[in-house]
């Protein structure tokens, strides 16, 4: 009676199950060969998202918050600055540069929450 039901079950697999040894000598197994890392549709939100906050650093923000934002992130392709940096080369206090860039920071996320759609 044992065999007859084990019969129904012979031909599945586990996708857990050991296939192969690899050449440090870990198992391989099914779902190692099949499995995808697709990140495609989480990329793209990231880009849009990324688009849209830039267009409103440009466009939505005061020249010196764009300025600080944009010297405190190396968003111009030079290397991010702290803030005591950036402070140093204003003329400015560490403490407002940190008030300025949290206020920033604060109008990006209020604009992308207020406009999530991917569209614009």
């Amino acid at each position: 009676m044992y065999f007859r039901s084990q019969r129904k079950t012979q031909c599945e697999v586990s996708l857990s199950e050991p296939i192969d040894v690899d050449k440090d000598g870990n198992p391989l197994t099914y779902i190692d060969i099949i499995s995808v890392d697709d990140t495609i549709a989480d990329d793209i939100f990231v880009k849009i998202t990324s688009s849209r906050a830039k267009r409103f650093i440009k466009e939505g923000l005061s020249s010196r918050e764009r300025q600080i934002l944009i010297l405190r992130y190396g968003l111009s392709g030079e290397p991010p600055l702290t803030q005591r940096e950036i402070a140093d080369g204003l003329g400015i206090s560490r403490s407002y540069v940190s008030r300025i860039e949290k206020a920033a920071l604060k109008k990006i996320h209020d604009y992308l929450d207020a406009h999530p759609g991917l569209s614009e």
